[in-house]
């Protein structure tokens, strides 16, 4: 049995894929709310031996997977592992594989819109426009500046290749300390600390991990420059909340492009959606048709070739 409990907002339900995983067994495919909550979430993988991870509000944690003593393997539409408990994972003999590298394209093409959206105040613009106004701006381009990438997996390096044709100096970081690897991909490996004091954008790419978590903080804001745009692709918690309002409306920074958040959906009140500053979108930089279709599809696949004896893309397996 392959039990997909998390598909909300649908896009596996009727897609190439779910006709792929029909191929391989029985499927069944949860498209309503509730697999936020951890009870609902192990009644619906029930007595499933595999179960697809569309959503990441699905946490697949140590009690969920004690619940589910048949499961036998995760596969994650998707690159992020923060929502599921790798240890628990895999003292319970759970192999979890991912997709990573299927949205890296449309992940950094939409990292690079922010920055333009931020820099060239494109939305506020827009806004007035429609108001009657005819703004007359001084806007900030990309070409000749310095973009600091944290994290130079499939994601981060496509942003550094898209900086470098827009004619940005690009300095790379690497959770790894890896940089030879950075410097045979033509990045030019820097320090946290250098990135900080010399970048006019920065993107994060890392990975939420407990040891990223609040990986851009008060002491990071204030080592930034002051017309420094932050980018969030990654996950929220790579931010800490009140740092970044705190720098957002005390203009210690320019702006933030931000696609993930601490809470989502935002909350009506959250004060982000009151600063000017900022450009937000709703978890969806992923969110193409081309990202869509490959990216399940190769969810199913790491499930065939799981079947066959010879996993893909694994992150977390038995011992």
């Amino acid at each position: 049995m392959i039990v997909v409990p998390d598909d909300f907002p649908s896009v596996f339900e009727g897609s190439a894929a779910h006709d792929r995983a029909q191929a391989l067994g029985s499927v069944r495919v949860y498209t309503g709310r509730g697999a936020d909550d951890e009870h609902e979430l192990a009644r619906r993988i029930g007595t499933a031996k595999i179960a697809i991870n569309i959503r990441a509000h699905a946490r697949f944690t140590d009690a969920v997977l004690g619940a589910c003593p048949e499961l036998r393997m995760i596969s994650i539409w998707g690159t992020g592992t923060d929502n599921i408990d790798l240890t628990a994972a895999t003292r319970r003999g759970v192999t979890v594989c991912n997709t990573a590298g299927a949205n890296a394209i449309a992940v950094a093409e939409h990292a690079i819109a922010l920055m333009l959206a931020v820099a060239r105040k494109i939305p506020a613009i827009d806004r007035e426009m429609r108001g009657g106004a005819w703004p007359r701006e001084t806007l900030v381009q990309l070409h000749g500046k310095t973009l600091g990438v944290f994290g130079a997996g499939s994601i981060g390096a496509h942003v550094a290749r898209l900086g470098r044709a827009f004619g940005m100096t690009v300095l790379a970081w690497s959770a790894r300390g890896d940089t030879a690897r950075l410097e045979a991909m033509g990045l030019t490996p820097a320090s946290k600390e250098d990135i900080l004091r010399r970048a006019d954008f920065i993107s994060l790419h890392v990975r939420l991990t407990p040891a990223t978590r609040d990986f851009i903080g008060r002491g990071e804001f204030a080592a930034m420059k002051p017309g420094a745009i932050l980018v969030n692709t990654g996950r929220g918690h790579l931010v800490d909340r009140d740092a970044l309002l705190e720098a957002l409306a005390g203009d210690r920074i320019a702006g933030a492009g931000l696609d993930v958040f601490h809470d989502e959906p935002l909350r009506p009140d959250d004060p982000l959606l009151g600063l000017a500053a900022t450009v937000l979108s709703p978890h969806i930089a992923g969110q193409t048709a081309e990202v869509r279709r490959d990216g399940l599809l190769r969810t199913v696949e790491n499930i065939a070739n799981f079947l066959q004896g010879s996993p893909t893309n694994v992150v977390s397996s038995q011992p």
